[in-house]
């Protein structure tokens, strides 16, 4: 939780079913003049009749040949937090040699038919994934050879119909490098959009043969600023094996800096004057700038470190900036003056070995007033508690609360994990109240003295995954990092 604070081209023209929770979908298409198939994959969470949006991705070349694949990369990379939630459109095709080329060769007699093609995707696909799916408007266009030929060609030639390009392994060969000849006086128009483009390909002489090096000396020479595009050649693949790592690193690149909610610990706190104290941020910090003066972080403000110390009040913003701006989060630290908490006598008729907790009953919207209601149980906080053996496993609360030992005088910094809502108490005074959005939990510091501190804990679980946990660092282990729980025998209650 805290501790570390964090220690945490073949011929696809056929329908093929994609293992997964797709939906068979058709759509007559006037521009082309025939019926289009798709397969929709809407995110896992997503709940019919939610009002939740998400991101798009088109997969060229749709069926398990492509979509399968990605669709299992897609949840990979989601559950590890580097993209969100997403729809996955596979586009299922009728003859991709005339549909993702953009010129007519005599040696490929069906060719040249990409604009009408992309007519489609831009004026009749997109409207309607958006009117009948979750879709938020952001996409992205993925293709793989011919597919990355019409990945390219979509963005020259229609560059606001996605946010995101990847272009896998391309046969940019096509018609005498016909792409990257006319590229320089179409780039100009990707100025301002902050679109992302990922072209890969593979080493050696066959990967030249499709001429991305050719594409990469007009970018160089004439993309905007703002177009964020990156070329990767990768060693020992073919033609077909190099999907695998694009994939990855394709969409990792289209949401580059993109993560959970973004969390530096402490969280808020007091300090004192000419005392420092030090944040410490755990994740990727390559994109994440900070400001001390409660504006909001801009891309030249000052980039964060692991540690940055903090020598007088301030409020403490830090924002994540990625490679889609919807995505952008940022997360504000409020760190006042203030004296050391005083302590308080040591209870008469206390004794160490663990906390008091009352166990209640009920279904409440929020927690509830303790005062006010009676425990079904109660109890002391030994070794051997274990919320998962409460008599309930839904709709109940706890009520934690003694009186802390404290043996040095310094920072200690606080953490609690538990449910949304439940707040914490040191000295009678509320540290913080959780939500849903810290996934490692929130964290306090503040000067304490060597002594006693009334401490109290306001826990309520509702329904689903239960979880209550209270760590602590002590100014003899802040070096560390590393939180610990409290020790028994500096728990005191009257039980």
């Amino acid at each position: 939780m805290i501790g570390s604070l964090v220690n945490m081209a073949k011929a696809q023209d056929t329908v093929i079913r994609v293992s997964g929770k797709g939906k068979l979908d058709s759509l007559k298409s006037t521009i082309l003049n025939q019926e289009r198939l798709i397969e929709v994959f809407t995110p896992e969470s997503y709940k019919p009749g939610s009002i939740d949006k998400y991101d798009v991705l088109y997969v060229l070349d749709g069926g398990n040949w492509n979509t399968g694949l990605i669709a299992q990369i897609q949840r990979f990379l989601e559950n590890e937090s580097y993209m969100p939630p997403t729809i996955i459109v596979s586009i299922l095709g009728i003859d991709r040699n005339k549909d993702l080329t953009p010129t007519h060769m005599d040696s490929w007699k069906t060719s040249g038919g990409a604009d009408k093609f992309l007519s489609f995707i831009k004026n009749e696909l997109i409207p309607y994934v958006n009117k009948t799916y979750p879709s938020n408007g952001d996409n992205t266009l993925w293709g793989h050879s011919l597919g990355g030929l019409f990945v390219m060609y979509a963005m020259l030639n229609e560059p606001k119909t996605f946010k995101s390009y990847i272009a896998v392994d391309p046969s940019l060969w096509w018609d005498n490098v016909y792409l990257p000849k006319m590229a320089a006086g179409k780039l100009p128009a990707l100025a301002n959009l902050h679109t992302t483009l990922y072209i890969s390909g593979r080493e050696g002489k066959e990967g030249k043969t499709m001429r991305i090096d050719t594409m990469e000396i007009v970018l160089k020479k004439a993309a905007p600023v703002d177009l964020i595009w990156k070329t990767i050649a990768y060693p020992d693949e073919t033609h077909s094996s190099v999907r695998l790592k694009s994939i990855y690193d394709g969409l990792k690149f289209s949401y580059a800096g993109y993560s959970g909610p973004i969390e530096f610990h402490p969280m808020n706190g007091i300090v004192l004057k000419d005392k420092p104290i030090k944040i410490w941020y755990f994740a990727d910090p390559s994109k994440v700038r900070y400001t001390i003066d409660g504006t909001e972080p801009v891309l030249t403000s000052a980039k964060i470190e692991p540690e940055v110390t903090l020598s007088s009040p301030v409020r403490f913003t830090a924002k994540a900036f990625t490679n889609r701006d919807r995505y952008n989060k940022s997360a504000t630290g409020d760190f006042k003056i203030g004296p050391v908490l005083p302590t308080v006598a040591k209870g008469k008729n206390v004794k160490p070995g663990g906390f008091n907790y009352a166990y209640y009953e009920g279904e409440w919207g929020k927690l509830p007033d303790f005062k006010r209601i009676k425990p079904v149980q109660t109890g002391v906080i030994s070794k051997d508690f274990d919320i998962d053996k409460l008599p309930r496993q839904n709709n109940f609360a706890l009520l934690i609360d003694g009186q802390l030992e404290t043996k040095e005088d310094g920072y200690y910094i606080f953490a609690l994990d538990a449910d949304a809502g439940s707040k914490l108490y040191l000295g009678n005074q509320l540290l913080f109240t959780t939500d849903s959005l810290h996934k490692h939990g929130k964290s306090y510091i503040l000067p304490l003295a060597k002594g006693f501190y009334p401490f109290r804990v306001e826990y309520m679980h509702k329904t689903g995954d239960r979880k209550l946990e209270v760590v602590y660092i002590t100014p003899g282990i802040m070096n560390t990092k590393d939180a610990v729980e409290i020790p028994l025998n500096l728990q005191y209650s009257d039980h």
